[in-house]
């Protein structure tokens, strides 16, 4: 196995994880959080947040050292269109992912608060749910667009 196929299958890998921490993350919050059961949330979104910083996190921080690596392997330009669409997108999903973290992690609190009161959700838990759910579209789809234009490299 040669240098470049081993950086290209942990960025491969990367990118699975990505993709497959975000569907889980996305399945397992909205399952929790239509079950409206309180103490259910609050133990979904403390392993929801858990998860995110310890895969999507890692995989995120890595992606652009191993895709660097893989461009410096194949002498790749930086004015390849398909390499620079990516990069915008990466910021995109980027922009929509952080806020999320932050919403994940209050609204671990806020639910985590409501089992302990033994009292129902705050508006505010509702609000950043909704807020949540609709910041997962243009970040997921992000992503899946980088995967695909990593794959196809049609431009």
């Amino acid at each position: 196995m040669t240098l470049y196929f081993l950086v290209k299958y942990l960025h491969v890998l990367g990118a699975i994880v990505i993709l497959g921490t975000g569907a889980g993350i996305a399945f397992f919050m909205l399952m929790a959080h239509r079950s409206r059961d309180v103490a259910f949330i609050a133990r979904t979104a403390e392993t929801v947040v858990i998860a995110d910083m310890l895969f999507t996190l890692t995989a995120v921080l890595l992606q652009p050292l191993s895709g660097g690596v893989l461009m410096w392997l194949s002498s790749t330009a930086w004015s390849e269109r398909w390499l620079m669409a990516s990069l915008g997108l990466y910021v995109v999903a980027g922009l929509f992912w952080v806020p999320v973290i932050f919403m994940q992690i209050e609204m671990r609190d806020l639910a985590a608060k409501a089992a302990e009161q033994n009292q129902g959700l705050p508006p505010r838990y509702t609000a950043l749910f909704h807020r949540w759910f609709l910041f997962g579209i243009p970040g997921f789809g992000s992503v899946m667009a980088i995967l695909w234009l990593m794959i196809a490299k049609p431009i």
